[in-house]
This record gives C-alpha cells, structure tokens and sequence, in this order.
C-alpha cells in the first residue's frame, strides 16, 4: 500500500487548493439560508420548451451522431452560428478564429496551459473573477493584480507595474471589462483604449472574459477590447465566451476567439484534454442561436434581471444607512455587486457568522491572486426571487450589526 502520495503529486499540484468557492457551496445544505452566494442565472430564464423542442428533433434525426465522437475543434453548424452571433457585436472573425470549448472555465484553463510557465507574471485586477485565478494557478503564475476603479482598472498602475519589472515581460493581462464578476463594474471605453495602447507599446495580449455582455441594465453598450482592437488591425486580444448565462449552464459550452495561431494551440491543447466536447451540447446551443428566437429571450431576461437587482439596490439603501459605513457598486449589468465592510471585519469569518443568520455570500479574499483584501463580499442577485433578496439583505444587515 502507498502510503505516501502527496510526494507523488506534481510540482505543479502540490500546493494546489483547487476551487475555494466550490468549497463555501458545499456548507450551503439548509434550505433556510437564503444564498446570495453563486453566480447562478435564475431557472425562470431557461428557454425550456425551446430545448424539448430541439432536443426531441435532434434525437429524431440525428441520433447516431449525437451518441458519437465528433469534431475536435467544434461542430462546423455551431461555428458558423457564433460567427453570425458576434456580427452583433462588430466583431468579425472567420471559422479559424474560433474553437468550441467545454465551458467558459475550460477556455481559461486552456489558455493558462498554453501561455504559462511557472513563475510567470499574469497581471489580473484587483479583485478579479476566482475561476480565472485558480485555472491559472495550475501552472503556478506570479499574479500582479492592478485595482479597481469606478469605471474599471487603474491603467495607469498597469502602465507602471510593466515599467518596474523591466525585462520580466508579462504573458498577459485578463480584464472582465462588461460587468465585471465580482464587482459588476464597467471599464470605460477611455481605459479600453488605454490598455490596448499598452498592449501595443509592450507586447502584451489582452484576454477578454465576456460572459455577461449581453445582460445590460442601462447605460449605453461599449465597444468589447476585441472589436477596438479588430479597427486597429491589431491582432491582441483573445475573447473568451460561454453558453451559460443566455442559455443555461449545465450545457457546459463555451467559445475562444483569436488570432489563427493562437486557437490552433488551443485546439492542440483540447485534443490532449477533452479530446471533443459532446456534440449533443453543442446542437443545442446550435438550436439557441438558430431556432430559439435568441434575441428577444435576452430582451427577456434583461428585464427581469434588472427588476431584480433594482430592488436589491433599493433594499440596501433601507438597511444599510451611511452611518454604517458600509457601500456597494452599483452595476449597469451582469449578475453581480461588491459589498465594501468597514476594515476590521473579515468577510471569510463573517460568512460562518452569517450562516447563522441564515444568509450567504462569498467572502471577498477569493477574487484576489494575491494580498486579499478582506473586507469585502460578492453579491449575486439573479438566482435568489425578489422576496428572498429583501429578506436577505435585512438578515445580513443585521449579521453586520453585529459586528460593528
């Protein structure tokens, strides 16, 4: 019997935690606690009759090929459906700039396979999205994280931490520019802009996670980095984009967009990872795209996403008076907001005192790839119906009164 595997492990894996988030879910069994805690979109925007729908058709007449192996790099009717679904956005790419992959999160992992090395530098904001910092640490990056302003990263410090590290060039910087998770701010177009030029001046690719561009509230849509960059012929950026928030998340399908060399390594790195991600999943996002009158579904969910974040804000505005000294973002979109606690409360220890008080957040310290801040929390408002939200913003006002 082996009785020592930790000194098995790889390099790379030995001092690995995995997903911390993931963790906090699993403590989230009593049905009393109201969570606030996922970035789950809500079941009432599932297009469920639309999925029968094309599910019952697709085993009707394609069932062999559905059952079997298929295409690595993605299925060719997709493909051509999220090229015409990014003409949306301005942004014009062709079947060589683009591989399905099986998730958002797997793209992240793909991409931290296929720039880092250990030791690294990976500059991210401050805070950032968890997923992407623990794809990333798999291959044991050097994290520089660059703080968040009202209207998106300090592009200044970026400017400034490239300088100071002179010939140690970062692999790249990853930005949420559309409703950032976890913050749900907004980078203005001035600082997109910024930080291409940065981009260019250094030699440094951007990575644009996307997932929630589509879900604004209000406020006037921006230009992605991607399309900025396809005007200045620039070739620096690499979009990320997932299924999961417009259609549903247990599809697990997402999609990379970039220049040619970069989404061939990606495809070699699938083939050795996932090999191909099952083509019944993708023909219903091939069938969102195609038959399920996507377009007015997003108007749909919009609406209802906005209804309830709106009385999420004015709930905290009741429970929560200045004196408190307690404030939040308030976002234009997404699923998100960021709760800033005076400095002397730690949100990790919070969390376990706010089970108490049957309500959930995630504590702030996990969107940090390192120094964490710890006052902070991540709020997510679309899972939860609008009377569990009020309830629970009173029940974590009370929890943070108590510890005043």
């Amino acid at each position: 019997m082996i009785k020592d595997w930790q000194s098995r492990f790889s390099d790379n894996l030995k001092e690995y935690g995995g997903y911390s988030i993931g963790k906090l879910f699993a403590l989230l069994s009593d049905p009393e606690i109201i969570s606030l805690a996922g970035g789950l979109p809500s079941p009432d925007m599932f297009l469920k009759d639309g999925m029968r729908t094309a599910s019952k058709n697709r085993l009707q007449e394609n069932i062999d090929t559905i059952m079997q192996y298929t295409n690595i790099k993605g299925e060719s009717d997709l493909i051509k459906a999220v090229i015409k679904f990014l003409k949306r956005d301005n942004i014009a790419v062709s079947e060589e700039n683009i591989v399905i992959t099986s998730s958002g999160q797997h793209g992240l992992d793909i991409l931290g396979r296929l720039f880092i090395n250990p030791g690294d530098i990976v500059m991210i904001d401050r805070p950032t999205f968890a997923g992407a910092i623990v794809a990333f640490q798999l291959q044991r990056p050097e994290f520089i994280g660059i703080d968040m302003e009202e209207d998106g990263p300090n592009v200044r410090s970026y400017k400034k931490k490239i300088e100071e590290l002179k010939n140690k060039k970062p692999k790249f910087m990853y930005v949420i520019p559309d409703f950032q998770n976890p913050s749900g701010i907004t980078m203005s177009l001035k600082k997109r802009e910024a930080l291409l030029d940065i981009s260019y001046e250094y030699d440094i690719p951007i990575i644009e996670d996307s997932p929630y561009r589509d879900l604004r509230y209000r406020g006037e849509t921006i230009p992605s980095i991607y399309e900025l960059d396809q005007k200045r012929e620039g070739g620096h950026v690499i979009g990320l984009y997932t299924f999961s928030k417009l259609f549903c998340p247990g599809i697990r399908v997402g999609f990379n967009i970039g220049p040619k060399d970069v989404i061939a390594r990606m495809t070699n790195i699938k083939e050795g990872n996932v090999l191909n991600t099952p083509k019944y999943n993708q023909d219903m996002c091939t069938a969102f795209l195609t038959e399920m009158d996507f377009e007015p579904h997003i108007e749909k969910c919009r609406n209802y996403y906005r209804e309830k974040l709106n009385v999420f804000l004015q709930t905290m505005e009741k429970y929560f008076p200045p004196e408190m000294g307690v404030s939040w973002t308030k976002p234009e979109g997404g699923l998100f907001l960021w709760v800033t606690l005076p400095e002397h409360i730690d949100t990790y220890e919070l969390f376990y005192e706010a089970m108490k008080f049957k309500v959930a957040f995630v504590p702030g310290n996990t969107f940090y790839g390192e120094n964490p801040a710890k006052n902070h929390m991540r709020i997510n408002f679309s899972f939860a119906s609008k009377e569990q939200l009020a309830e629970a913003v009173k029940r974590l006002s009370e929890c943070i009164k108590s510890k005043l």
